[in-house]
């Protein structure tokens, strides 16, 4: 990015010298021609820039993204290996930088092997659908106001592209990312990949509804869903204060977009040996594994754009320097710091909880980030309406609002919390006094089994002369008194013995 930020920002040249000379606008002319005034009105615009330079642009985001993926590898095993005291690797390059680029070359020459029950054209389409798919995202993410470029009469904003529905086009470009897995798991011809197929289908669609409902609270605070102009609306607070609900809520679900631990599901290799990457190798596996951390950096970018102020530096504008560390090479630099602190937020996620169970997952995503997001939506859509209609001050309610809601999240669960212990206690209660609980039988079903929960097994029949076996030896000799059990056991022995003996002599004289 340094092509762009070279030196400061539109301030500190004389912006009406650059236009007229770009344009070709003689100093003091009165009257220009309709392609002067065309390219008077769109210079310092992204509508205003070159096909050379729009070329340029492109080029330094797909640089940036594949240099981002060899040093997230790196970085997330460096981290994890901290968090587990261990080094990381540390062998290839200094600090062991270089092992992302080993791996790397390891993919590339590795053998490559098709499925020959696979659907070749779609075997191969899927991993680059997954790639390009997340390769179109940064497309317009800002990095930084309207530069000059060093050398020319140039004035351009720090962005490839942008448009009124930005924030649609990511969603929808997200959302397009997940036919390659899905395309990818049902052509390997295999059961295992399309089980993860189906896996990461309904997980895309639990998860980018939570997302959605997170970022509608950004568009009303910002007024558009143009991404320049949300960076724009953060000039003096970023929007993580007052939509704090809402970021938590993106960053929860920014984890189950992009298939990460403790949401991996699609590749669980406990369960699926892969998931829908089993089938791939070589090249075709890399695919898959540079879009996954592609998607990490673009949920990452994005979060910090709609919620993190963007390019802007980490305090309000009209504080002393803010003019100047938001110009020249800053803004990129604010950017991707606020991008990495994120990505730590993912390895830190990674190396600390364990995989959900799929039930878990799904009644998770359906069951409580999705209500929790309407929730927090109706609470602050209705809020704000009704501090206008009563001339009251908004930001008052959007310092305070993620504190309230906070706190009517808490009283709700608790609530609901002791409402299930207290119907479940009188459900055990009625059931109790209802039902005589039958006894259990280890040996029912021919082999002895262990009692599940709520049961109980029977004494033995062995403990009670256990008991009176103690009772007899601690007992002197004399004046031992036979129980009465043991009396009519002795009777029941000796009325045995002699039918068994008046059988026998029976049987001789026969």
């Amino acid at each position: 990015m340094s092509l762009f930020t070279g030196i400061s920002g539109v301030a500190a040249y004389n912006a009406d010298e650059l236009r007229n000379a770009y344009c070709g606008v003689a100093d003091g002319a009165t009257e220009v021609t309709a392609a002067q005034q065309t390219c008077l009105d769109n210079w310092g615009t992204l509508a205003g820039d070159p096909v050379w330079l729009v070329i340029v642009k492109a080029v330094l985001i797909l640089v940036f993204l594949l240099t981002s993926v060899l040093f997230a590898v790196w970085f997330e095993r460096r981290v994890i290996g901290r968090l587990q005291q261990r080094p990381g690797p540390n062998m290839r390059g200094p600090f062991g930088l270089l092992q992302s680029v080993s791996d790397a070359m390891k993919l590339l020459f590795k053998e490559d092997i098709t499925v020959r029950a696979s659907e070749k054209a779609l075997y191969i389409l899927a991993p680059m659908i997954s790639v390009f798919s997340a390769l179109l995202i940064f497309a317009v993410i800002p990095f930084g106001p309207a530069t000059h470029i060093p050398g020319t009469n140039i004035v351009t904003p720090l962005q490839l592209t942008d448009f009124p529905v930005a924030v649609l086009y990511i969603l929808a470009c997200a959302a397009i990312g997940v036919y390659g897995i899905v395309l990818g798991g049902w052509a390997s011809g295999s059961i295992y990949p399309l089980m993860g197929a189906v896996r990461s289908t309904a997980q895309i669609i639990s998860y980018e509804l939570a997302m959605g409902l997170s970022l509608v609270t950004v568009f009303m605070l910002s007024g558009s869903m143009s991404t320049s102009q949300i960076v724009d609306a953060q000039t003096d607070r970023w929007w993580i204060w007052p939509l704090l609900p809402a970021f938590v809520l993106y960053v929860i679900s920014m984890i189950g977009e992009t298939n990460r631990l403790p949401f991996d599901l699609p590749e669980a290799e406990g369960e699926l040996v892969a998931g829908f990457m089993t089938e791939y190798s070589s090249m075709k596996f890399a695919w898959y594994f540079l879009a996954e951390y592609m998607n990490m950096i673009n949920v990452s970018a994005v979060a910090s754009v709609l919620f993190l102020g963007g390019w802007r530096a980490p305090w309000p504008a009209s504080w002393a320097g803010a003019d100047f560390l938001n110009s020249g090479i800053f803004p990129p630099i604010w950017l991707i710091i606020k991008i990495w602190l994120l990505m730590f937020v993912f390895v830190w996620v990674r190396g600390t909880l364990l995989r959900f169970r799929y039930d878990q997952f799904m009644k998770f995503g359906w069951k409580v980030l999705i209500p929790v997001g309407l929730g927090w939506l109706v609470f602050f859509a209705v809020g704000r309406q009704f501090m206008t209609e009563y001339n009251r001050d908004l930001n008052l309610f959007d310092a305070v609002a993620w504190l309230v809601a906070i706190l009517l999240v808490y009283a709700t669960w608790g609530f609901i919390k002791d409402s299930r212990t207290e119907k479940e206690r009188k459900a055990e209660e009625a059931a109790g006094a209802d039902e005589t609980e039958e006894p259990f039988d280890a040996f029912a079903g021919g082999y002895p089994v262990p009692p599940m929960p709520g049961q109980t097994l029977p004494p033995s029949p062995r403990s009670g002369r256990t008991v009176e076996a103690a009772i007899k030896l601690a007992t002197p000799t004399e004046g031992v008194a036979v129980s009465t059990d043991d009396a009519d056991d002795a009777t029941a022995e000796d009325d045995a013995s002699g039918t068994d003996d008046a059988k026998t002599e029976k049987g001789g004289a026969e």
